[in-house]
């Protein structure tokens, strides 16, 4: 496992819960009747490729910086995505040729053990768990505390900012195991440039399923 791909931690190394190979393939033999439940596991599991490859292409790009000016963990964020069941949009100024290489790299770093490209610090996932703990925290304090403004002021402060504490953790936790699926079913089809659902030009890796060896 590379050194950055460890910066943006995620701790499977001492969950009591690691991926499995075969995790998605047996739940869909078990349960594939639900109806959307394929189309569930797919969105997870492209939502952890597009993490994945938005960190090797920051990557690709930071080899031509110098050693002194490289951060721990390199992160384009003029590089962004958008995840849906058959694949994802890629934002950003990126060659086609260089992006297959990343989502390709991206498919075999992950069979090779290094889940953590799975979590991204700039995930939607991280916005949706800040703004709910902090919708929560302050609904919970404005109930406890004296409806006077000053104290509801204050109370609404101590929300915020215990909300900036622990929301990136939270964060990460509900991207690991609620919103991102290590990739092990997924195969890279083509990428091709096309526009998104609101006329932003990207590329689409287009992804499909197959089943784990």
């Amino acid at each position: 496992m590379s050194n950055n791909s460890t910066t943006y931690g995620t701790g499977w190394e001492s969950d009591w819960f690691k991926p499995s190979s075969d995790q998605d393939s047996a739940l869909l033999k078990q349960i594939g009747f639900l109806p959307g439940l394929k189309e569930i596991l797919m969105l997870r599991q492209v939502h952890a490729l597009e993490h994945a490859t938005v960190w090797v292409l920051s990557e690709m790009q930071d080899k031509n910086r110098l050693d002194w000016d490289r951060e721990a963990q390199p992160d384009n964020e003029n590089l962004g995505g958008l995840s849906t069941d058959q694949g994802f949009y890629l934002y950003g100024q990126v060659n086609p040729i260089d992006l297959k290489k990343a989502v390709r790299q991206a498919l075999h770093r992950f069979k090779e053990g290094e889940w953590n490209l799975a979590v991204h610090p700039r995930c939607g996932t991280n916005l949706s768990v800040a703004m709910l703990v902090t919708g929560g925290l302050a609904f919970g304090i404005h109930l406890l505390l004296p409806k006077g403004p000053i104290e509801q002021l204050l109370g609404l402060g101590v929300a915020a900012a215990c909300a900036f504490q622990v929301s990136p953790d939270l964060g990460r936790d509900a991207q690991k195991y609620l919103t991102t699926s290590i990739p092990f079913n997924l195969e890279l089809v083509d990428v091709t440039p096309t526009k998104d659902f609101w006329g932003r030009s990207a590329y689409f890796v287009r992804v499909q399923w197959h089943e784990s060896q």
